[in-house]
This record gives C-alpha cells, sequence and structure tokens, in this order.
C-alpha cells in the first residue's frame, strides 16, 4: 500500500490543523513527520502523530504563538520554546541560522523548552541544498533512559546529533545518538513482541539484555560503544547536553515534566572560510574515497551516511510512501476522532 507523498503531508497537516495548531505550525508538523518517512525513519514519521496528537489534547504541546527571544547577537542566538511544536521551532531555527551563516559566516541557535523534534536528518537538506554545512543536536531534559558508562541508572536520553555536509554530488547526512538504539524502537518492538538481534539494553542489575521489556523494569539503553566501549557513547551525551541544555539554559536542573527537547542548530558557510570551492573539493574527494573502499562484504559496496535516506525519499516521491503496517491504524483513530479524511489508498487499507 503505497501513498503518494503530497497526499499524505495533505493529511498529515489537516489532522494537526483540526487538533488545533495553528496554520504554519501544522504545516510545520505534518510536512516534517512525513519526510522522516520518506527518508525511512519510520519510528520518527507519522507513528509519532497519535503521540503527538494526545500532547495536543492534554495541552503539553502549545498551539500557536512565538518563542522567546532570550538573546540575540547576531551569530549567536537562544530561544526559550514554550512548548512550542518542535518541528516549527526547528524549521524557523534553521531558516534563520542560515541566514545569518551567510552574514556573518557562521551561527549557532540554542532553544530550550522545545517540544518533540522529530527525526534530525529530515531537517538538514534545507542548509545543504544552499551549500552550507549544519548541524543539529538534541536532548530531552525530562528523560533518563541511558546510563553513564559504569552506572546503572539513566542520566540521559539518546541524545542525537546530526550533520549536513554539502558535496559535489548528494549531501552527506548523519545521523547518529549516544545510545545504541532509541526509546521509540524499543517501545515499537515492546508492542509487537519482539527482542533485538544483540543485547543493546542493560537490566536494573547491570548485566546485557536484548529484551526492550528491560526498559520498563528500571532497565536501561546501551550508550553506543555497549558494555565495553561506551565511554564513547557517554562522552557524546555530556557533549550534546551541554550543547544544548546548557547552552540553551534550561534544563534537568529545572526539572521539567512532560514532553521537552533542547535543540541547537549551528550553520555554516563555507565561503566565510576556504571557501565554497576548496570545501566541495576536500568533501568531494572524501565522498569518493569512502565509496571506492573495497567492500568488506562482496556485493555490499561501502554506502555514505544518507545515502539510502536520500534514494528511499526519491523512490518514495515517484512511487509513494509505504508506511510502516501499525501506522495506519493509529492514524485511521485519530481522523475519525477528529473528522479527518483518509488518503484514499488508506481507506482501502484499512
Amino acid at each position: 500500500m503505497s501513498v503518494p507523498a503530497t497526499e499524505l503531508r495533505d493529511f498529515a497537516v489537516a489532522l494537526f490543523r483540526a487538533a488545533g495548531l495553528g496554520e504554519a505550525k501544522a504545516a510545520a508538523v505534518g510536512h516534517y513527520l512525513v519526510e522522516a518517512d520518506l527518508m525511512g525513519h519510520d519510528t520518527h514519521g507519522l507513528a509519532l502523530a497519535p503521540w503527538y496528537l494526545q500532547g495536543i489534547a492534554d495541552g503539553v504541546m502549545t498551539k500557536d504563538g512565538e518563542p522567546d527571544t532570550v538573546s540575540d547577537r547576531g551569530a549567536a542566538i537562544c530561544w526559550r520554546g514554550n512548548r512550542l511544536p518542535g518541528a516549527w521551532l526547528v524549521s524557523e531555527g534553521v531558516k534563520l541560522t542560515c541566514e545569518r551563516a551567510r552574514r556573518h559566516g557562521t551561527a549557532t541557535l540554542a532553544i530550550g523548552d522545545s517540544h518533540h523534534i522529530g527525526a534530525l536528518a529530515a531537517y538538514l537538506p534545507e542548509a545543504t541544498a544552499q551549500g552550507l554545512m549544519i548541524s543539529i543536536a538534541s536532548s530531552s531534559p525530562s528523560g533518563a533512559q541511558v546510563a553513564p558508562f559504569g552506572g546503572l541508572k539513566g542520566v540521559f536520553t539518546p541524545d542525537p546529533v546530526a550533520y549536513g555536509i554539502p558535496t559535489p554530488a548528494d549531501p552527506i547526512l548523519i545521523d547518529i545518538s549516544a545510545s545504541i538504539t532509541t526509546v521509540n524502537m524499543a517501545q515499537r518492538m515492546l508492542r509487537e513482541g519482539r527482542s533485538y538481534r544483540h543485547d543493546w539494553l542493560m537490566d536494573a542489575e547491570g548485566a546485557p539484555s536484548h529484551d526492550p521489556q528491560t526498559v520498563t523494569e528500571g532497565g536501561t539503553l546501551l550508550p553506543t560503544g555497549g558494555l565495553d566501549h561506551g565511554q564513547k557513547g557517554y562522552g557524546m551525551a555530556l557533549s550534546v547536553e551541554a550543547l544544548t541544555q546548557g547552552l540553551a539554559g534550561y534544563g534537568r536542573a529545572d526539572a521539567p515534566t512532560g514532553t521537552n527537547a533542547a535543540v541547537t542548530i549551528t550553520v555554516h558557510d563555507p565561503e566565510a572560510f576556504g571557501g565554497r570551492d576548496a570545501f566541495l573539493r576536500q568533501t568531494g574527494w572524501l565522498a569518493k574515497a569512502c565509496l571506492a573502499s573495497p567492500p568488506r562484504v562482496p556485493g555490499k559496496p561501502v554506502r555514505l551516511p544518507g545515502q539510502a535516506a536520500l534514494e528511499r525519499r526519491r523512490r518514495a516521491l515517484a512511487d509513494g510512501v509505504d508506511l510502516y503496517p501499525s501506522i495506519v491504524p493509529a492514524l485511521k483513530t485519530e481522523a475519525e476522532r477528529l473528522g479527518v479524511s483518509l488518503p484514499k489508498n488508506m481507506r482501502n487499507k484499512v
């Protein structure tokens, strides 16, 4: 069952508009959730819609308004997000930092007290299409599903960071996290009665586990590097927490409750440094060298980060979006509740 991307976007926007989000906010949330599905990040696409819609109904997500500007020094900006939709805050933030980077060479925006922002990779092409390099880091001050390396009690969230790097061809799109797996994936596997193929979790006593039930029983997600080299994920989490909550001036020390996120966006204009042509010469060489590396497994050539996601996106735009099976019934329930018509192909499916 494939749904045309334009129909899916229109449907998603209509859902959030019907739930009470302001026009621009609904458009951003609908667009970026569908972008995640287009790229294959299906735990961070429309799978999140029922949770977001519940947050709107409960008053956890602010329906409309503007962020407060905490400070603005031109190339360094800080917003208090007032729990506005994360997709809208980040999309507006990317636009602002791209514009400021062209003026100042580089620009950084820290956002405190945002709502959940979804898949970081979905925002990167906005900058790379302009020849700009971008990074986005995110954390959730009210979550604590990842323990510090050597500890038992969760302190961090998966704390992802993403980089968009222009090249002479497709951009490199890196989206990684400080934990081996994510909360959303663990919840999906728990609902479906599945277990991980590897021990990516740790139970409350510190033993490695592949059972997602562990996370509901006092266990944690293992940091990137696992029990062997988890200091790598631990160090990354500390860095992301400082970059997001630290720079925003709002985070765990304030003990926030409910769904929230802290985000930091940084954009560099290569023209302000060694020059755009020189930048592309370097990234182009690096990309070609990686792709030319002999594959460890015959028939499975080396890929660049984001290469598969961009290929999936192109196919989905041409042939339609194949949603993860459990997403459609949940969307049907929300559509009926809000009086929004399902796309034709989804009606035929449910």
